[in-house]
Formats: C-alpha cells, structure tokens, sequence
C-alpha cells in the first residue's frame, strides 16, 4: 500500500491480477469466462469513522461478477484481499450482467466477417465491409425473441461510412439488424426490411471530411488567444484520491458501473470540519427512444446498468477537455479476462473564474466585489455515438452542482419520397432524427451535520385575502417532513415552487436553526409514458423525480442489478414496497433529471452541447454568509474594492488565477481600472 493510501480508494491493477488469480484457483475460472466487472467492496460508515479515527484497518474486498460463456451463467463473488480468500460464490440464475467493450469489439468482427451478413449487404450495394459498422445494442426482457430468452444476446444496427475516417454514424442501412449471441458470437438471424434509396446528405464533422464549399462558405473570424494561467499554481491540493480546497475535502473514487464516485466530502467551517455528503454518484442512465418503428422500437438504452460509465471513460487533453491549471487522476480497470488497463487522464480538477460571487455599491459609492472561484471534478464517457460530459462542481459560499453537457452524434434514419416521420426531426435530405429522452439518477448519500437526516418537503403557499393580509402579499413557507418511502416518491410542482431540504434534526445551529441542504428541482421533466408500457416497467425509477430511501450497502441500482435482458419492477419499486421508515435515518436520495431531446437540424451532424445541471445549497447550515471571508482580487490584477474590507480568516485565501493580460492595474482614485474583472 502507498503512504497515501485509504480504503475508499479504488482497485489496483495488481489487486485486479490478484482477484483473478484467486478465483482461478477456488473456482476454476478461465478463459471460458467473461469478467463483466471488477470493483473494490466499499467499508461501512463505521468501518470508515474506525479508520479516520485511529487507523484502524478496514476490510479489503472485492466484488465480481462473472459470466461462465458455455453454460450462460451468471456469478457473483466476494473476495477477500487480506487473506487471499472467496468470501462468497454464487450462482445467480436467470440474470444477465452488463456487457463488456470486448463483447462490443468481438460482436461487430464476427457480423462484419460472417458470409450470410456480407452477402446481405452486397445485396444492397455495400461491398466494402472495412467501411461497415455494426454496433450492438442490448435487449429489454420482453423484446428478447421467445427463442432466444435462454441465451445471452445482442442486436446490431448497421452503418457505413462514405471513406475511410468519415462519420459511420451519417450512413445509416436502413432496415438492415442482426441478432447475435454474445458468448458465441452466433449470427442468430439478420433482419433485412426493403431499404430506401439512400439520399445524399452532410454527415461529415471532423474538417477534413466537411465539403469544401462549407468550409468556404463560413464567414466566421478567428478568436484571439484566451490563456488562463496560475502563476503560483492551484489553489487546491491533491493527496493521493484526496482533494482540499477552500474549506473543502473530500475522496475521489472510480468504478466500472458509475464511474467517478465522490466520497467523504466535508467542509471547514470556522475550525469545525462539517460533514455533508458521504458518497455522490450517477446510479443509472434511462435513454429511451421515442419512435415505434422497426429501426428504433428496441433503442431504449440504461447506458450505466448495461454499459458501465467506467469502462466507456475516455482520456482528458489539455487545451481541449480541460483549460487551465490542470491535475489529472489516471484510474484503472479491467477488460472481460480480467486484466488490467489504465486510463490515462481519466479524470480531470481544476478551478474556474464563475463571474461575481457578491457586491454591493453603497449610497457613499464604496465598492465591495468578490470574485466566485469554483473547484470543479469532471470525467468524460463516449458510449457509441452519444458522449456524456459530468461536471461537479464546489463553491466558496457552500454550494454543490452536478452539471452534465449531452454532445455527440444522433442516430439518424432515412425515409421514403413523400413520408413525413412522425416521431422525430427532420435533420438533412430525407434523413430524421428520432425524439428521445435522457433520464440520470444521481444517488445521493447525505450525511448533513452526521448521519440521521430527515428529507422535507419545502412548498411556497400564497396566504388567504383578509383582514390580516388585504393586499394578499404574504407567502408562508410550509415544510413537510417526509416519513415513508411512499411520501418518499416525489415530483416537483410549479406552483408551489416546491423543493427537499435534507436535515439533521438531532443539531441546532447558533440562530436556533436545524441545519440543512436545498435540493431545488430543475432538468426534470415526465416521463411521458402509459403506466401499462413494458418499458417504463423496467424504469420506474423515472416516474418521480425524488426517491428517498433509508441506506442500505446492497440497494445500489435504482432499475436493478441485472438491467440487462431484465424485466420489470426492479430495484427501487421492489426496495420501497415495504415502505420502510425514511425519518431521522441515514437516507439516500435518488433524483433524476435529463434532457427531453426533440430534435433539431441545429444538432446535426455534431451536437453542440446540451446543458443541464442541479444544485445542493446550504440552507440554514451555516449562521451567516460563509463566503464572507472571501479576499478581494489583490492590487496588480484588478480592483474590486473601495474603501474598508472585512478582516480575513485565518484560513488560506486562492491563489490567483488570471486570464488574459490584467497589467492594468487600479486607477488612482480606487475605481476600477479598464482590465477591472470585479463587474463594476
């Protein structure tokens, strides 16, 4: 173990060797098995508080699931790194884990070198299969074919690019799907509906590829330089997975499934280290596609149940990904025999300049500005055409915010002379982009002031007309304890601008407050589905946009474990039904937020980013304004201040951070020079 080791840190790529060489010896695992995930068995709380208290040793242990190909069964175990052990092995029956990039890889050489599928598309015109594309997609359990339900399978849609390092994803074979069998690599069937003629478009985004008459046509100026330097460096610190920050901390973790984890994270207040959170994830990715046609009418994605965010993690660039003072966290994982690999600027912390952070002018003209910095921890994931850009985000006045930006490329279908689809945009000649929907649940285990929160329920309620109110001004703020899992279930209301605040009521601030943290709904939106839909069965955990539930080490999956080929009413419908006691407990929250995609000629053939975001905020946590102590920019850079400015705290400020030139120092009165970034 390294000086900076701790326990929520992630597999090692020895650690990952060292669980397959267990196995192999207690269980005969070998190459005719998939290891479909890998990841390290988190402590309890109290195994943690043990360990941060005096060093006392927690557990190390792993999980893995396995797939023995020949017999198409699924295993769980539990293996113990101290001892070298098999804590637990089991058969799970009936289930299928999530599919690995190796079966992605393998699934689209076999198709692509199998003769009934070359001789299909020749059928078509298309001969040149190393410009042919066939990307596998999973199945939903009751899409799955009666005569397949035993097997372990996949289907393919089919694209082909117009030249060698073209957009596969602008040339889609309309009609043209095969089934295949994800252990063997079995061609189970090819579905060939008649094609259309297909018409010509622009597809092309990468500038050597994009018709010169396009490129000539632009009319757009280059940009000057936009450097962001910090001299002196960062202001934050890394220590192994631990990140410090303006009163900040908190343990950067990483898995297969959900990708970057937080962990731990704390704020200084005054001296007192405050806990706020002790793990935030994405637990699911819901992307149902909302055309019933034969190209799509099987096109509903659970990008984390059935991918994993980790292994579809790609390597961050300075400059592009990331701008600034950039540290980088490489992290590792695991292909299907279990070997090791790293990714290489996995994750990416830096800080931002974010505008004002407060100001005021008083009547005598004196001027206080206050910059807002912000921490931000960001990883990327590419999961076939759609890339998924995750941004957390921790203020100096307290403030948490998960930002997601959706960019990438639509899938696209051409259609008939004379059709006008009816379920999506049209985005290029004869060519239209289904409608389709991103639903992301974040799991959220809050520790606020300690363990046992309570989830309230915050509505604004206008007061009656009286005697006591007669110009009807007054608004009354009416909070509402939720108790059950079923008063859990949760949905936002416009008019009553209703929000969750989680609090400890077992701790009283200084102003007599129980400390708490606003959760304000935004990106959310219905699920737009009929209650009887299979497929809303699967993902039920869409149908609110708040679940709290009381914490549990195995309830991880808001739509179940297994999602893939999986049926209905699994994870979170399943886990409420006994609608346990959610008051005073240690709760988890799952919120789900996204992007309701109707389609647009403007996100063809490359989609700008789609924004999307929700924020944690301090509500009664602290007893004043905890970005008081805040130091003005300092003199040299820009003035933003007038006049007397509060004394600091002893606590370290930031260390500047400056774009562009900011040698136009204050004017000589205590204005604001003409390089002045304070917004006065």
């Amino acid at each position: 173990m390294t000086d900076t080791f701790h326990p929520l840190d992630p597999l090692s790529a020895d650690e990952f060797v060292r669980i397959t060489e267990i196995l192999a010896a207690a269980h005969g695992v070998d190459d005719g098995w998939r290891y479909t995930s890998m990841e390290m068995y988190e402590p309890t709380k109290a195994q943690l508080a043990a360990f941060d208290a005096d060093g006392a040793p927690c557990p190390r242990e792993a999980e893995a699931v396995l797939v023995e190909r020949a017999a198409n069964a699924t295993y769980k175990a539990l293996v113990s790194l101290d001892d070298g052990t098999v804590l637990r092995w089991e058969h799970v029956p009936g289930v299928q884990p999530n599919v690995t990039v190796d079966e992605w890889h393998e699934a689209d050489e076999a198709l692509r070198s199998h003769p009934d599928v070359i001789a299909a598309l020749a059928a078509r015109g298309i001969t040149d299969l190393d410009l042919v594309f066939m990307d596998t997609w999973t199945f939903g359990g009751v899409l799955v074919p009666e005569q397949y339900r035993d097997r372990r399978i996949g289907w393919s849609d089919t694209w082909v690019r117009a030249s060698e390092g073209a957009n596969p994803y602008a040339g889609p074979v309309r009609g043209f799907h095969c089934l295949i069998d994800l252990n063997t690599m079995e061609l189970l069937e090819i579905e060939d509906a008649p094609d259309v003629e297909r018409p010509e478009i622009m597809g092309e985004y990468v500038p050597a590829h994009v018709p010169e008459r396009i490129r000539r046509a632009s009319t757009r100026e280059p940009l000057k330089p936009l450097e962001i330097t910090q001299p002196e460096g960062p202001s934050f610190t890394v220590t192994g997975n631990r990140l410090d920050w303006q009163n900040w901390s908190l343990r950067v973790g990483f898995n297969h499934r959900e990708g970057m984890t937080l962990h731990a994270i704390t704020y200084n207040d005054d001296g007192n280290v405050r806990k706020i959170a002790h793990r935030l994830s994405f637990a699911e990715m819901v992307v149902p596609y909302r055309d019933h046609s034969a190209d799509h009418f099987r096109r509903t994605a659970f990008d984390i149940g059935e991918w994993g965010l980790g292994f579809m993690t790609t390597s961050l660039t300075l400059g592009c990904d990331c701008l600034g003072e950039i540290r980088y966290l490489d992290q590792t994982l695991h292909d299907s025999k279990g070997q090791p690999y790293t990714i290489e600027n996995a994750i990416c912390i830096h800080e931002e300049d974010d505008a004002v952070l407060w100001k005021h002018v008083d009547a005598n003209g004196d001027v206080q500005v206050r910059r807002m910095r912000r921490l931000t921890v960001s990883f990327h994931v590419t999961v076939a055409n759609y890339e998924y850009l995750t941004y957390w985000r921790f203020y100096q006045d307290g403030n948490i915010e998960c930002e997601v930006r959706a960019t990438g490329i639509m899938v696209v279908t051409h259609f008939t002379p004379g059709e006008l689809p009816q379920h999506g945009t049209v985005v290029d000649r004869r060519t239209y982009a289904p409608y389709h929907q991103h639903f992301l649940t974040a799991r959220m285990d809050l520790d606020v002031d300690g363990t046992d929160n309570t989830v309230y329920a915050s509505e604004t309620k206008p007061e009656p007309m009286g005697p006591d109110n007669p110009y009807g001004l007054s608004l009354r703020q009416i909070t509402t304890p939720l108790r059950t899992e079923s008063e859990g279930r949760q949905n936002p209301d416009y008019t009553t601008q209703k929000s969750w605040k989680i609090a400890n009521d077992n701790v009283t601030t200084g102003l007599g407050l129980h400390p708490a943290y606003k959760l304000s709904p935004s990106g959310t939106f219905p699920a737009m589905f009929d209650d009887a839909s299979p497929i809303l069965g699967r993902a039920e955990v869409i149908k609110h946009a708040l679940w709290v539930t009381p914490n549990s080490r195995d309830e991880r999956w808001p739509a179940g474990e297994f999602v893939n080929q999986g049926g209905s009413g699994m994870g979170l419908p399943e886990w409420t039904r006994a609608d346990r006691s959610i008051e005073n407990t240690d709760v988890v929250l799952w919120y789900t937020f996204g992007i309701h995609h109707i389609t647009r000629p403007e996100d063809w053939p490359i989609m700008p980013s789609d924004i999307v975001s929700f924020i944690l905020k301090p509500f009664g946590f602290f007893d004043r304004n905890p970005s008081l102590d805040v130091a003005p920019t300092p003199e040299g850079l820009s003035c933003c201040t007038t006049g007397e400015t509060p004394a600091a705290s002893s606590a370290p400020n930031a260390l500047p951070l400056v774009t562009d030139d900011a040698d136009t120092a204050a004017a000589d009165d205590g204005g604001c020079g003409s390089s002045c970034g304070c917004g006065h």
